[in-house]
């Protein structure tokens, strides 16, 4: 996961370093910046006009371009970004329709009425009459208002004709849904159109006069520096100082998604002749669109990608007034997107890269939901104002300054080029996969193709159900150590399911050839007969000779059991001693000379296997006794495939009675 957070920050940081490249060449191509002043003499008049509409500024009975002119002049300074953006968002409304038909009453009231932070634009249309707008019209109605953010739709009372009779509806009209209090999920009250004219700036004209309505208004600085001054509960507010009739709308727009978030005041300064209270509030010039906060007063327009447009402004203010709702969407992009590097970090087969990925996003999607479950449960305890509080505030002062403003100038130009980003994002994974795969590269597995991955899936699939206590462990070939060796213990009482381990381990087991030091003294056969003699109790003397075999009991000490009963006093001839050649034996094996499985003496030049507990047998008998299902060790059942973990003991050896 951490690795997937570090890829991540740093496709974050190359897309960062990208936008400045990119900066670069049009500064080197053209010799402007995105942030460099247009002058509105050197724009046509279609140009004008084009940032009018953008801005939601009305201009019909300005027939010169001058009155145009100065109407830009007055509603804000004209950057170079903006104007691309405004001629883009241009081409691309052309034949794009969003409208909403409603199909009753019960679909009416979910998308209008029950709409607390957004205005609607609905077309009713009677029974047995004709549209009070044609098609032509109203679709240029749509393209000019959806640019604000307001929804547009269309009612037909044919399709449920009690609803509109019981609301009046008997003529076609339009009908604007606008909230009706400044409270956040307030009521929403509807307003009919009753104006004679129905060309498209007059009924426009008529929206943004009711919208601009809820704005409040300050046209006296004895007034301005009451409301400046004055505190109240709510602590941030959006300023617009301008020499204007009304707001812009898509600052009329804005005031209607911040509801309850932040209070929008717009400043007419067309009649002052005392300016001295705006400069002792720190306002400079005109326009100027003001953010004050507890923190201070901060002037938008100054920074990179702080345009004036509503998706611009609506970054700004989003970032510095977040609601749980945007914290949320922001999550949960980053979450997916940390997801979707499992495509490229995993390698093997493609459809196990996608079985992969499917099971992470399902798994971190569901602990995304499941933590913020008590995020939001703590953020409504009153105990925790005071923590809400200052987390705004640190999130306000890291908004404000010039990195925030480069990142969100970055989230605009990307969230504009989708195809941009999904092609960096996917160049970004291919290098993730390339590097994976040099580092990887010992690994066998990663080159298995796609029916062998579904075979081992599938075999796990029915180990999965047929012992489902395997789900719990961890087989691994290299032996590492396992913290929850309780766990691993539990799994093998015959109380619970023996879990179905792969026997690939085995091959890995040591294995080495069993060896004497000398090769003196009587034959095998001899020394058979004289160990069955020394065995039979009754039979000859054995003097003080005690002989000690590896048994399958379960002994207190392993290091010390085995490497002690294996020494004998003396030799089978009596005489000469026999020793075995521990040298040739791996480190960690423990010293005995007999196989506990079949109960046998190990023969000259015999192979023997060890277990990772350090016991030895047979190589045939004690794979056999693997291959069984039996996984653990016979003498003192440790896992036959987890290393066991170094312990110091001193080594004792059992002094004859």
């Amino acid at each position: 996961m951490w690795w997937k957070l570090f890829f991540l920050l740093l496709y974050f940081f190359l897309l960062f370093i990208l936008a400045r490249f990119f900066e670069a060449i049009v500064w080197y191509e053209t010799g402007i910046f995105a942030t460099q002043l247009v002058d509105p003499v050197t724009l046509s008049f279609k140009k004008l006009k084009t940032i009018l509409e953008c801005r939601g500024l009305g201009y019909s009975g300005l027939a010169e371009k001058r009155d145009v002119r100065e109407l830009v002049e007055n509603s804000g300074e004209l950057m170079q970004g903006e104007l691309y953006s405004a001629l883009k968002n241009e081409k691309e409304q052309v034949g794009s329709d969003s409208s909403t038909t409603f199909n009753g009453e019960m679909h009416f009231y979910e998308l209008v009425e029950d709409t607390k932070d957004g205005i609607w634009l609905v077309q009713v249309i009677a029974q047995d009459r004709n549209p009070l707008l044609s098609t032509a019209n109203w679709g240029k109605m749509v393209q000019k208002v959806s640019q604000f953010g307001i929804r547009t739709g269309t009612f037909n009372c044919s399709s449920d004709s009690r609803y509109c009779h019981k609301r009046g509806w008997m003529k076609s009209t339009l009908i604007m849904s606008v909230p009706q209090t400044n409270a956040s999920k307030g009521k929403v009250m509807l307003k009919e159109y009753n104006g004679r004219r129905i060309e498209t700036e007059h009924i426009f004209k008529w929206m943004t006069a009711h919208v601009a309505s809820r704005i409040k208004t300050i046209r006296f600085s004895e007034q301005l520096m009451d409301d400046w001054y004055q505190m109240e509960k709510q602590p941030v507010k959006m300023f617009l100082f301008a020499r204007l009739l009304q707001p812009p709308s898509f600052f009329s727009a804005l005031s209607i998604k911040f509801t309850g978030r932040i209070e929008f005041i717009f400043v007419d300064v067309r009649n002052w002749d005392n300016t001295t209270c705006l400069d002792e509030i720190g306002v400079q010039q005109m326009p100027s669109y003001i953010l004050k906060t507890p923190e201070g007063i901060y002037r938008y327009g100054n920074s990179t990608g702080e345009f004036i447009s509503l998706h611009a402004m609506d970054a700004f203010l989003r970032s510095v007034q977040p609601e749980v709702n945007d914290l949320f969407i922001l999550s949960l992009v980053m979450v997916n997107l940390m997801a979707w590097m499992d495509l490229f970090i995993t390698q093997g087969a493609t459809i196990k890269r996608f079985v992969v990925l499917i099971s992470t996003l399902g798994t971190y999607n569901s602990l995304l939901i499941i933590s913020w479950l008590p995020i939001l449960g703590f953020l409504q305890l009153p105990y925790l104002d005071n923590f809400y509080e200052y987390s705004l505030k640190l999130l306000r002062y890291a908004d404000t300054t010039t990195i925030a403003s480069w990142v969100r100038a970055d989230w605009t130009f990307y969230s504009s080029h989708p195809a941009l980003f999904l092609s960096t994002y996917l160049a970004h994974g291919l290098l993730i996969d390339y590097f994976e795969k040099k580092r990887r590269c010992s690994n066998e597995d990663q080159n298995a193709n796609n029916l062998e991955w579904l075979s081992s899936l599938w075999d796990w699939y029915t180990s999965y159900l047929v012992h489902p206590i395997a789900s719990f462990q961890n087989f691994e070939s290299d032996w590492d150590d396992d913290p929850n060796f309780l766990l691993e213990r539990l799994a093998f009482p015959d109380l619970w399911l023996r879990p179905l381990v792969p026997i690939d381990y085995i091959k890995n087991l040591p294995t080495w050839k069993f060896r004497l030091a000398q090769s003196e003294g009587p034959n095998r056969v001899d020394r058979d007969n004289r160990q069955k003699t020394m065995a039979n109790p009754n039979g000859g003397t054995s003097g003080d000779q005690e002989v000690h075999h590896c048994s399958s009991e379960v002994l207190n000490d392993n290091n010390a059991g085995c490497s002690a009963a294996m020494k004998s006093e003396e030799s089978w001839s009596g005489g000469e001693e026999q020793d075995t050649d521990w040298s040739q034996w791996p480190c960690g094996m423990l010293h005995c000379t007999e196989c506990v499985v079949c109960l046998e003496n190990f023969e000259t030049d015999c192979l023997v296997m060890g277990l990772p507990c350090g016991h030895v047998f047979h190589q045939q008998c004690i794979v056999v006794w693997l291959a069984g299902g039996r996984h653990c060790c016979p003498v003192c059942r440790w896992p036959s495939y987890k290393k066991k973990p170094t312990r110091q003991h001193a080594t004792e050896q059992l002094e004859p009675e």
